[in-house]
């Protein structure tokens, strides 16, 4: 069966919106969904499903959560093969020795209007860089990520879209684990 992995954002970070790893195994048992594997407390689920498209799948999850737990929790679906090929498509090799220093910003669409994006591709941002490749959008943050300007505004970027991000570790682990 198909794998894809489901990436929550907001979750169990500071004390709110809990959301326990157990309990999201649970959920996605009662979707339906097979081999369920959880990676870390923060939303990282990688499941078997039958081939549903990613963004019915995103909403089936999300309408279930909001049910369920009683807050929203915007969620972006990436089939395993939609993984591999952002993993293929780094536009920065060199980071992937200091993975904490790459950051992969999954969008649920392509944003229809990127231009919020080229402002913060100058070089008032570096050494940091910013790239967009379709719905993945790659920071890398040499310096790292917590002393970066341009981590602050891509946030307050408005793309329009659902955005959750990811370290490069957290990225190439699930990976692993859809292939598993």
């Amino acid at each position: 069966m198909p794998r894809q992995i489901a990436l929550l954002r907001g979750i169990n970070v500071g004390g709110h919106n809990k959301f326990p790893m157990a309990r999201q195994r649970e959920l996605f048992a009662a979707l339906g969904h097979r081999d369920v594997t959880v990676l870390l407390q923060t939303g990282n689920i990688v499941f078997a499903d039958p081939g549903t498209p990613p963004a019915e799948t995103a909403r089936r999850i999300e309408a279930r959560i909001a049910d369920e737990l009683g807050f929203p929790v915007p969620v972006v679906v990436r089939t395993r093969d939609e993984l591999a090929a952002a993993v293929a498509a780094n536009p920065f090799p060199q980071a992937e020795a200091e993975p904490k220093t790459l950051h992969v910003t999954f969008l649920s669409d392509a944003p229809a209007d990127p231009s919020p994006l080229k402002e913060l591709g100058s070089d008032a941002y570096a050494p940091d860089q910013l790239r967009l490749i379709g719905r993945e959008l790659y920071m890398w943050c040499p310096n790292g990520v917590g002393r970066s300007k341009l981590t602050d505004a891509v946030s307050r970027a408005r793309l329009g879209v659902t955005a959750t991000s990811r370290n490069w570790n957290t990225v190439t682990k699930l990976l692993a684990l859809a292939d598993a």
